[in-house]
């Protein structure tokens, strides 16, 4: 039975804007369109959108769920046995989580001293991170990925740290120049230089360009980030983004 974009929101418990987002970042294209414009998806979409709501609920990027999913390789069934293990390490994390506050209460209640070192062991288990890059690794490996950790790779501690320090640089730059609009010529530079930054590491098509700028304001992790230089930078990156695609995509 296919569904209208309404009533597979309904279905999944998300909004239509959600699908609509997914559908134009390529993510979650519909099955057809009617002649009346009504978008429809049918079994194969609703076993895709679980997978996109199961990567979600493990805090996968958007970018990171799209890579997955159109790997040739990838397998349905695989990534819910992948999905299982990492829901289960996920578990017991929030089972060590709550005991740490339970020995953290009775030990207050009773005066009894703090093991400092049992304050924080729970927050060192790293199973579930480690897991979630086992299987990007196994199934985001496209060419972006490996040209990407072919530069990392080659990068020192110290080159590390200035790429960091020069990045929050730039971010305070275009931060500081929103007042004068996404089209300015100074803004602009700075996004063309952002997007020379990232065809550094891996080649970055306008079209992967304009999508990470999306996800700039999709990802809470992102819009987090761009927030803490001056409120609203996350959609004025998009939109700055988004405009210099469109200019070098008319010039080609």
């Amino acid at each position: 039975m296919p569904y209208t974009v309404q009533a597979l929101a309904q279905l999944a418990g998300i909004s239509v804007r959600t699908l609509h987002y997914y559908d134009e970042i390529g993510l979650l294209k519909p099955a057809y369109s009617a002649k009346n414009g009504y978008r429809y998806y049918e079994e194969r979409e609703l076993l895709r959108l679980q997978q996109i709501l199961f990567f979600r609920e493990l805090e996968f990027s958007l970018e990171d769920i799209k890579r997955m999913l159109n790997r040739p390789s990838f397998s349905v069934i695989e990534a819910l046995r992948e999905q299982k293990k990492l829901i289960r390490l996920k578990q017991a994390r929030l089972e060590k989580l709550i005991h740490a506050i339970d020995t953290t209460i009775t030990a207050m209640n009773s005066n009894q001293k703090i093991n400092e070192k049992e304050l924080y062991d729970v927050f060192k288990d790293k199973d579930v991170t480690q897991y979630q890059d086992e299987v990007k690794e196994r199934w985001g490996n496209t060419d972006a990925y490996k040209q990407s950790m072919k530069k990392v790779s080659k990068m020192t501690k110290a080159d590390m740290q200035k790429l960091k320090e020069d990045g929050e640089k730039h971010t305070t730059a275009i931060a500081d120049s929103m007042d004068k609009g996404i089209n300015h010529p100074d803004v602009q530079e700075l996004i063309k230089k952002s997007h020379d930054g990232i065809n550094f590491f891996y080649e970055c098509s306008y079209e992967m360009f304009r999508n990470l700028g999306t996800m700039y304001v999709e990802d809470p992790r992102f819009t987090a980030y761009y927030e803490k230089f001056r409120p609203g930078l996350a959609v004025f990156m998009r939109d700055a983004i988004t405009y210099y695609c469109d200019q070098y995509e008319k010039k080609s």
